[in-house]
């Protein structure tokens, strides 16, 4: 399923769409290993006629199930593009491809999404990593009998 209008529509009146989208239709299921959409995008958009060309505007809210790039922790971000607006023209070399007057918008929402997408995702912006969290799960994990444990211990032992 795609997210598409009807030109006709707009002759008269500005479109009003609402609902949802698939993640699937989107082709947002596979975009990165610690960020996944898993829940449909909700959408709230008015399309008008422009003379020459279509704006859609509106807004575009995505909840992503996300992992702490830092310490792996899953974690929800919910990814709003608030005031979303999209300039579709008509004619000319980048017109949108028209099929029986409906312009399909999932290609323009698709885009502006991935570029939305957090680039290093984090729990929380104090996240100290896997170092922190060992230290608040497992508090002396990094000793053995009392000694310092170093992660090099492992490679010193190493005859070279």
């Amino acid at each position: 399923m795609q997210l598409h209008f009807n030109l006709r529509h707009l002759e008269e009146n500005n479109v009003r769409l609402k609902g949802e989208i698939s993640p699937a239709a989107l082709e947002l299921d596979a975009l990165d290993e610690v960020i996944h959409a898993n829940q449909p995008l909700a959408y709230d958009l008015e399309i008008q006629r422009l003379e020459q060309s279509v704006l859609a505007q509106g807004r575009l809210s995505l909840p992503l199930d996300c992992e702490c790039v830092r310490c792996l922790k899953p974690f929800r971000h919910d990814l709003v593009l608030e005031g979303w607006a999209c300039h579709i023209p008509l004619e000319g070399e980048d017109m949108a491809v028209i099929v029986n007057d409906l312009v399909d918008l999932t290609p323009y929402i698709r885009e502006d999404i991935v570029l939305a997408l957090p680039q290093h995702p984090l729990c929380k912006p104090e996240c100290g990593g896997l170092a922190a969290l060992q230290k608040t799960l497992e508090p002396g994990a990094d000793t053995v009998g009392g000694a310092k444990v170093s992660p090099w211990a492992a490679l010193d032992k190493l005859k070279l």
